[in-house]
């Protein structure tokens, strides 16, 4: 076995001085082709289609307990009813993320969803600090400069209540469709001091009410919950929302009976005789410890992060680590096997340098010479020398092992979910009909053949568990699902008479 990488053979230099390029003495062990094989080996090997179904059954069995007993993942949402697409109505939907706030005037109908105009309002440094009510007023005053809006009056009754609902971001414990209490936020915000614990429904109302704001909140929705939502809007076949961009989640509609009673905390009893299923916040990156294959530079990964063992899923397929594993490698290839002339480019010994887009110009480089993805890597981190045209296929293909993997892996929690619903719904693979999943987030939409590929992966292992070969699992993408699923989970309150089970 070859030696664990990084720590073993990081010269001393690049700790006292990491942003200069570094000649690392070359005592390479193998050659780049050996090197190559063994990453091949390590990424490649696990992705055998019977493996893969090894995998979707251990991860079902995880499913199963956590539906029981967890209190972090398996999280039943308040929303127990999908939309027919017939639903009509004109909202207001808000989305509160970590680096803007947004603001849509939505019309929908008949399958149709309308975005009538969006604000976007970025979230300063001086925002995050603004504390309890002082956030929500400021979120209010964007209300009203909406609401102010020639679009939004001439699509408005301005003497009728407008409708409203939020995609927020951040934890909350839910106590109802349109209530939860208020967690710490993170990621800087101070929102929550002198109001931590009290309800954000409350908290946003009361401060629309303070400026004499002619609306209502009446849905409040996680980003996983709003995204299969809005696809449901428009394809009955939804069932499964996935996420994958920085980070991984998806949801999943259930019978409400493979849950736990103890997993609804304190719902009054008229939630329970009303609702036969419900829409799971999986938590899925929390989810394949010791199921999912891992390499050397995965287990590097995991030890040296702040949390090792949290996110298990999320570190092996998601934006925010697929890089970083890439950088991992290359590290290592630079040091045994004499890429870039065993040069370390500058900046390249930081953590998590090396951004998972870079990798995405590597794959869908058409030109002869890979120049687009030698210009981006010299831009990000130069070397004295450019790279070789060699040196260029060696990261390329490493950088298509790490994502094929990721898309594999992806299949692989889709295909476990899918036979998840089957089974909690007395359905066979023969007879389930076809699924929509809903999708949405950066790696999902954007990275080169990345749901192309995942697909074909979730086509295969479906064909295996005796579905049609013609397919009945579909990656569909939902953009802006967190507006067009927060309006989306307000019209499914309005009308409960005509909703799929």
């Amino acid at each position: 076995m070859l030696p664990s990488p990084i720590h073993a053979v990081l010269p001393p230099s690049l700790s006292s001085s990491p942003k200069r390029v570094h000649n690392v003495v070359r005592a390479c062990d193998l050659s780049m082709d050996d090197f190559l094989r063994d990453v091949h080996r390590q990424f490649d090997a696990p992705l055998r289609p019977e493996r893969l179904v090894t995998m979707s059954a251990k991860l079902q069995h995880q499913f199963a307990q956590k539906l029981q007993t967890s209190s972090m993942c398996m999280l039943p949402s308040y929303n127990h009813t999908l939309p027919t697409g017939h639903e009509r109505g004109t909202y207001l939907a808000l989305d509160v993320g970590g680096s803007t706030f947004r603001v849509a005037l939505v019309k929908l109908g008949s399958k149709r969803m309308d975005l009538v105009t969006i604000f976007c309002f970025p979230i300063t440094n001086a925002v995050r600090a603004l504390e309890g009510p002082a956030f929500f007023d400021w979120m209010a005053d964007r209300i009203a400069e909406t609401l102010l809006d020639p679009q939004v009056q001439s699509h408005c009754d301005s003497a009728q209540t407008l409708p409203m609902g939020v995609a927020w971001s951040f934890p909350i414990e839910q106590t109802s469709t349109r209530s939860g209490i208020l967690l710490g936020m993170g990621k800087g915000f101070r929102a929550t001091n002198g109001v931590l614990g009290q309800d954000l429904g409350d908290l946003i109302q009361q401060a629309c009410v303070r400026r004499n704001l002619n609306v209502r909140m009446d849905a409040i929705v996680n980003d996983s919950s709003a995204t299969l939502l809005s696809r449901a809007y428009e394809d009955e076949s939804t069932r499964l929302a996935l996420i994958l961009g920085t980070g991984l989640n998806a949801s999943v509609h259930l019978p409400v009976t493979v849950l736990s009673r103890e997993k609804f905390g304190q719902r009054p009893q008229e939630w329970h005789d009303q609702a036969e299923r419900v829409l799971v916040n999986t938590e899925l990156s929390m989810f394949g410890k010791d199921i999912l294959p891992t390499s050397r530079w995965d287990d590097y990964l995991n030890a040296n992060h702040d949390h090792p063992d949290f996110q298990p899923y999320e570190h092996l397929i998601s934006g925010r680590y697929m890089g970083e594993i890439v950088r991992l490698i290359l590290l290592e290839a630079i040091q045994r096997a004499g890429l870039f002339g065993g040069n370390i480019p500058e900046k390249f010994s930081e953590p998590y340098s090396f951004d998972t887009g870079i990798m995405a110009v590597f794959e869908s480089d058409e030109t002869p010479t890979l120049s687009k993805a030698c210009t981006t890597l010299q831009a990000a981190h130069p070397l004295p020398t450019p790279p070789t045209y060699a040196d260029l296929v060696h990261v390329r293909r490493i950088c298509q092992l790490v994502s094929h993997r990721a898309a594999a892996y992806l299949a692989t929690g889709v295909h476990a979910l899918w036979e998840l619903r089957n089974k909690a719904e007395n359905l066979t693979p023969a007879t389930v009909g076809h699924v929509s999943i809903s999708c949405n987030g950066s790696v999902i939409e954007k990275y080169p053949e990345f749901r192309s590929l995942a697909q074909r992966y979730i086509n295969e292992l479906t064909t295996l568990s005796g579905a049609d070969p013609a397919g009945c699992v579909d990656l569909e993408l939902a953009y802006e699902s967190s507006i067009f699923g927060a309006a989306v989970a307000v019209c499914c309150l309005e009308d409960h008479d005509d909703h799929v089970s």
